[in-house]
């Protein structure tokens, strides 16, 4: 039994995507040459290529079995997916923009005799229908900054992660419409014909999230300054203890913590007694 994950063939999540997939022990065979369909180091896993936006259909008609793909284009091709991560980047919204010398203020200035362009024709219909507005929506494939000072529109809806392109072009954020990240998704069907295979797939991936900005510290410490080391160490799940094989009593100990906290807690460690200090990084936390 075999599955496919679909992942961008380009664009900003494209190299993301497939980051935490080789991170998780699903690389690809040949980087340098890719194709439609690739290869993983498991066998029972290949890697389907295409656009971000197709992705939510492709997993909704079980063409791939899990994707990697944004919630706006989840919810803009109304696919009926399983959502089993979210994959912590990637953040976005989409707004409701007018440009800065406009009257339009707010929601309440839009009138249905104005036009809104925008590469999201069904999330700004239920918008607009939820605001009671019937505007013209014109829909567009890009470019859509400049839909407003061209005359074919007075409103943009459209994605931003900061704000700085509309701004960039006198564009002035109404309404937030759909905050979005990078989600991982499965078919249902598919989640219950090859649900182990998957699930192996979404826990492998969650280790490497869950390990993200952590750092396993490990140091050797007399047992006299055991309980000193124990009062100053932050972790996820209390030390871990060995015995240390040497003339003197001394322990092993190790933790996972904060990559934040490295710098003021080796310092701490070693005035509390512990020495030898190991700060190594961590692939996935399972």
């Amino acid at each position: 039994m075999k599955i496919k994950i679909a992942v961008p063939s380009k664009g900003r999540i494209s190299e993301p995507s497939i980051n935490i997939l080789e991170k998780a022990g699903l690389g690809l065979i040949d980087k340098s040459n890719r194709k439609l369909i690739s290869k993983t180091f498991n066998e029972n896993i290949e890697v389907m290529f295409a656009r971000a936006s197709d992705i939510p259909e492709f997993v909704n008609d079980g063409v791939a079995d899990v994707g990697i793909t944004g919630v706006d284009l989840i919810k803009e091709n109304e696919a009926d997916v399983h959502e089993l991560l979210d994959l912590r980047f990637g953040q976005t919204k989409l707004v409701l923009a007018a440009p800065e010398e406009s009257n339009i203020n707010s929601v309440n200035d839009i009138t249905d005799d104005m036009k809104v362009a925008t590469e999201f024709p069904v999330l700004t219909r239920k918008y607009l229908q939820e605001k009671g507005l019937d505007l013209k929506i014109v829909k567009l494939s890009g470019s859509t900054e400049a839909a407003p000072f061209i005359g074919i529109a007075d409103l943009i809806t459209d994605l931003t992660s900061t704000g700085t392109t509309l701004k960039m072009n006198h564009l002035e954020i109404i309404d937030v419409i759909l905050e979005s990240s990078i989600k991982l998704i499965a078919n249902h069907d598919s989640l219950k014909d090859k649900k182990e295979l998957i699930e192996a797939v979404s826990t492998s991936i969650k280790g490497v999230l869950d390990a993200d900005r952590k750092k396993l510290i490990m140091m050797n410490v007399d047992e006299s300054d055991l309980d000193k080391v124990k009062e100053v160490m932050p972790s996820m799940g209390g030390l871990t203890i060995s015995e240390v094989l040497s003339e003197k009593k001394t322990v092993a100990a190790q933790a996972v913590i904060d990559e934040k906290e490295v710098f003021e807690l080796v310092n701490d460690l070693r005035n509390a007694g512990a020495r030898d200090i190991l700060v190594v990084p961590i692939e996935r936390i399972i």
